[in-house]
């Protein structure tokens, strides 16, 4: 994906459905040059068209997601990765960032085992030779593509694994890290029962917003590991929670 493929979905996630003739500004380049753009991103899936206007094709798509603060992500997840040692077996969720971390163990570590509930992640990393993949069964997000319900709590229960990482959509002061599907934060709630602790690596710029449904992991030990670009305030607060926090 070319770097300004890159720009042009951050823009749609932040900015949603936009005229081609802005675009073409932002990016400083002709409405010619977006469109083929344009048109190269909805054969991927990635972007609709509509008359003069672009969107993002689904939000909940990984593969599009990826790109959006792709240099950030890929930060942290070289600083998550530092947590996990050869021959370690971990359990990772669904998410943007957790993905990169998948690929990153797959590029520098040897005899990892990945148990996650993302087919989008088990599929990614299912060529390399140096990991071990193991998906939890359970009712599969097309969209997400994750596996969710009551299935995902009977095979996580065969697992007992030193950490889970995790992403999250948000932030709720006295509460904390929060996701925007139920059934997801099930799912992650039922993987970190398994865990020894929960990493939580996610920009930024999340704690900005909300999703509806806390995470709520009672007592379980909890690490941040988010960008430099993270203001002091939100660090006490999070540093008030009794959470460690990991700049990348």
């Amino acid at each position: 994906m070319s770097k300004r493929d890159g720009k042009i979905l951050e823009i749609l996630t932040t900015g949603g459905r936009l005229e081609v003739a802005e675009l073409s500004e932002r990016l400083g380049v002709s409405n010619v040059t977006v469109r083929k753009d344009l048109d190269s991103l909805q054969k991927r899936g990635l972007v609709l068209r509509e008359h003069g206007f672009a969107l993002l094709a689904n939000p909940n798509d990984v593969s599009g997601r990826l790109a959006y603060h792709y240099e950030k992500k890929l930060r942290i997840a070289r600083q998550a990765a530092r947590l996990v040692p050869d021959d370690a077996t971990i359990m990772i969720e669904s998410g943007s960032c957790c993905a990169l971390l998948a690929r990153e163990l797959a590029d520098s570590r040897q005899g990892v085992t990945i148990v996650t509930n993302s087919a989008f992640i088990a599929n990614d990393v299912r060529q390399r030779s140096n990991v071990e993949t193991v998906l939890l069964g359970g009712l599969l997000q097309r969209d997400s593509q994750v596996t969710v319900g009551p299935l995902v709590r009977l095979c996580a229960q065969e697992f007992a694994v030193e950490q889970l990482f995790i992403g999250a959509d948000g932030w709720l002061d006295g509460t904390g890290f929060t996701n925007g599907d139920h059934l997801r934060a099930e799912a992650v709630r039922t993987m970190s029962e398994s865990a020894s602790k929960v990493v939580v690596l996610t920009e930024s710029e999340k704690f900005a917003h909300h999703g509806a449904i806390p995470l709520r992991f009672g007592e379980k030990p909890l690490q941040l590991v988010t960008d430099a670009g993270m203001g002091m305030a939100d660090q006490m607060r999070v540093l008030a929670m009794g959470i460690e926090v990991t700049l990348a």
